[in-house]
């Protein structure tokens, strides 16, 4: 019975984390800020890493199944 939420939340996380780096990736490779009125270097690394962060908790929730 408590698959069924490790898989959801393990879903949600993996979504948000590729859809972050994803969009990160295609912002930065067009020069365009991530964030404005923050340096585009540190904006791209903090949402890169929350990107990351994202994707390694989906992954740990799918191997809690």
């Amino acid at each position: 019975m408590e698959s069924g939420p490790a898989i959801f939340t393990g879903m949600v996380f993996s979504l948000f984390g590729s859809g972050l780096l994803v969009w990160t990736a295609t912002r930065a490779r067009q020069r365009r800020p991530v964030a404005h009125g923050v340096s585009p270097v540190a904006s791209a690394a903090v949402a890169a890493l929350a990107a990351v962060i994202a994707l390694i908790l989906g992954v740990w929730c799918f191997t809690c199944v």
